[in-house]
């Protein structure tokens, strides 16, 4: 396990800059070694992102303010019982032209680590900010497709279905789903060709994060 000294003290949640950009995508291409190459965001679709809806990019920064980990979020509708589709669409090939100031779901596109900054929990202070974020604009809560990470390594044994029921038994462990779990989400279903990965089999959880404060209500605009 790599151990980063400083201790989680050591690293502050802030709003992703367009000068991050280039240290963004280079922490997408750490993270997401076997994505394909059309379906990795770069520094452009960094940019583009925060000019369109700053509040929800966001970057975990240490001391000396270098970006380790980020995350990917915009605002839309929903329709949970029609849950396949693919995540390229969905963020309008990364360029986030989907985002809908009115939409009441937070949509979690994205969320990645350095390797080397792994197991420092900052993860869950992403996890922990998008939810702020939720509670803050009035949203019905966070969905995201949670990819299966684990399931390639499992698939000429396992249904997914099956590995997934795992994971959420706490018998399996998967290296994206169970921190997702750990963070208060729940499974909806599975979307079967959600991105085009090797490691997860094209695979996703769609996860769900239902926000205990919403409130039925006229909303506000966006942040």
């Amino acid at each position: 396990m790599s151990s980063v000294p400083g201790g989680p003290a050591a690293f502050t949640v802030v709003t992703s800059t367009p000068d991050m950009a280039p240290a963004l995508e280079a922490i997408q291409r750490a993270a997401f070694p076997t994505l394909a190459a059309d379906e990795l965001i770069t520094a452009a679709h960094y940019r583009a992102q925060i000019a369109r809806f700053p509040a929800g990019q966001l970057a975990v920064v240490t001391a000396a303010g270098r970006p380790v980990a980020c995350s990917t979020d915009f605002q839309t509708a929903f329709d949970f019982a029609h849950i396949e589709h693919r995540y390229i669409d969905a963020v309008d090939h990364n360029w986030l032209g989907r985002h809908d100031p009115d939409g009441d779901w937070l949509y979690g596109a994205d969320i990645g680590v350095l390797p080397e900054y792994r197991r420092q929990g900052l993860a869950r202070r992403l996890y922990e900010a998008r939810h702020a974020l939720v509670r803050r604009l009035n949203l019905r809560g966070h969905v995201a497709g949670g990819l299966l990470r684990g399931y390639g390594a499992w698939k000429d044994r396992l249904g997914v279905d099956e590995y997934v029921a795992e994971v959420v038994a706490g018998r399996l462990v998967d290296p994206t789903l169970t921190v997702q779990l750990r963070c208060g989400f729940r499974v909806h279903g599975i979307i079967q060709r959600y991105v085009t990965d090797a490691a997860c089999d094209d695979k996703a959880a769609l996860i769900v994060w239902r926000n205990p404060d919403y409130r039925e209500a006229p909303r506000r605009g966006t942040a």
